[in-house]
C-alpha cells in the first residue's frame, strides 16, 4: 500500500513538473516574440497577455505582469535607438509628462476595477488593439503623407499634443496593448518623419509608461513574481536580438500570428462570459 501511495505522489509530482516546464517554456516564448515585436513594430502584449491568461492567471494580476515584464525589454530596445534619439528636437521631451501622469492613473483604475468588470471588458480590449494592430501598416502610410506637411510646433499645438498623450498613457497604465502605434500617430503629426527616432522616443515613452505602471502594480501586490521574472528575461532576450530574430521569422510572419492570436483570444474570451 505504501509503495502504491508512492508510486502514484512521484507520478502527480511528475506530472506538476511537466506542466510547470511547459508553462514555463511558453511563457518565455511569448516574453521573446514580444519584446522583438515591441521593438520592431508594437503589439507584444497582445502575446504575453494571452499567454498569462492561459496559464491560469487571473485577468488583472496577468495584465499587471504582462506590464512589468515587458519594461526592461522596452528599456533595451530604447537603449539602441540612443544615437537617433539624441537628435530629435527637444520638443517631444514635453510628452514625457503626460505619460507619467496617465500611466499612473491608468494603474490606478486598473486596481479599482472589480475583476469580474475587468473581465468583461477584456475581450474588447483585445479585439480593439488587435484591429489597431492591424491596421497599423495603414496608419503608417498616413503617417508620412502628414509628415510631407509638418505641423508648426505652436504652444496650442503642443498642449494639444500633450493632451492626446496623456489619454494614451491612461490607457497604456490601464492596458497597454496597442499604445506603440498611437503614439507613433502622434509623433508623425507632429512633424517628425524619420522612423527610427519614431521608434526610439516611442520605445522611451513606452518604457515610463509601463515603468510607473509597474511599480504601482509592485506595491499593489498584483504581481506574480515567477512568470514575471521570467518573461523579462525573455523580453530582453527578444529586444536585443530583435533584428535577426525579425530577418529569420519575417515581419508578415509575425504580424499574422499576433493577429490571428489577438483574434482568437478575444472570441474564446467572449464565450467565456457567455
Amino acid at each position: 500500500m505504501i509503495s502504491r501511495c508512492s508510486a502514484v505522489f512521484r507520478g502527480a509530482y511528475s506530472c506538476r513538473l511537466l506542466m510547470t516546464l511547459v508553462q514555463g517554456a511558453l511563457l518565455f516564448g511569448a516574453a521573446m516574440m514580444a519584446g522583438m515585436m515591441n521593438a520592431v513594430a508594437g503589439g507584444g502584449t497582445l502575446v504575453t497577455f494571452p499567454a498569462l491568461v492561459w496559464s491560469g492567471r487571473p485577468e488583472i494580476i496577468a495584465n499587471a505582469t504582462s506590464t512589468l515584464a515587458l519594461v526592461p525589454g522596452t528599456c533595451s530596445s530604447a537603449y539602441g535607438y540612443r544615437g537617433e534619439m539624441l537628435k530629435a528636437p527637444r520638443k517631444f521631451l514635453y510628452l514625457l509628462i503626460p505619460s507619467v501622469a496617465g500611466g499612473v492613473i491608468g494603474a490606478v483604475l486598473l486596481k479599482r476595477t472589480p475583476p469580474a468588470t475587468f473581465a468583461a471588458l477584456v475581450p474588447f480590449l483585445i479585439l480593439f488593439a488587435t484591429v489597431l494592430f492591424m491596421l497599423q501598416g495603414t496608419i503608417q502610410r498616413w503617417l508620412r503623407a502628414e509628415a510631407s506637411a509638418p505641423h508648426e510646433a505652436t504652444a496650442i499645438w503642443i498642449v494639444g499634443a500633450c493632451f492626446y498623450q496623456f489619454l494614451v498613457a491612461v490607457y497604456g497604465g490601464y492596458f497597454g496593448a496597442g499604445i506603440g502605434i498611437l503614439m507613433l500617430a502622434v509623433l508623425g503629426i507632429m512633424g517628425l518623419s524619420d522612423i527610427h527616432q519614431m521608434n526610439g522616443l516611442k520605445n522611451i515613452f513606452g518604457s515610463m509608461i509601463n515603468g510607473v505602471a509597474a511599480v504601482y502594480f509592485v506595491l499593489a501586490g498584483l504581481i506574480d513574481w515567477w512568470p514575471a521574472a521570467l518573461m523579462a528575461a525573455g523580453s530582453i532576450v527578444g529586444g536585443y536580438g530583435a533584428a535577426g530574430i525579425a530577418r529569420w521569422m519575417g515581419q508578415k510572419f509575425v504580424r499574422r500570428v499576433v493577429i490571428l492570436t489577438g483574434f482568437a483570444m478575444a472570441v474564446s474570451l467572449f464565450f467565456k462570459r457567455r
